[in-house]
């Protein structure tokens, strides 16, 4: 089902599509950062108890990721996100 949007509504919901993606880059980012800082301490203290976290918000991250790239779809990249989207809705419309 094509519905014709007007170019604000594609604006519109390109930015909201890209700011999701620019979510789970942040998310993605966080979630390696901190668990190598998991991981860094128990295995400092000689124990493997690093695996349960890192299972555990993988899996929340996986879901995350399937709701922004499957299900839904800095400043520079955020822009060209925006545009790409942009152009995949004009091409679908």
């Amino acid at each position: 089902m094509n519905t014709t949007r007007t170019p604000e509504q594609l604006n519109r919901l390109a930015r909201r599509r890209a700011s999701a993606k620019m979510g789970w880059y942040l998310h993605a980012t966080v979630y390696v950062i901190v668990n190598l800082f998991l991981a860094a301490i128990a295995l400092y203290q000689g124990r493997h108890w690093y695996a349960f976290p890192l299972l555990g918000w993988g899996l929340g991250l996986a879901l995350h990721g399937a709701a922004v790239w499957l299900v839904g779809p800095s400043a520079g990249l955020r822009q060209r996100m925006v545009e790409r989207e942009r152009a995949a809705l004009e091409r679908q419309s």
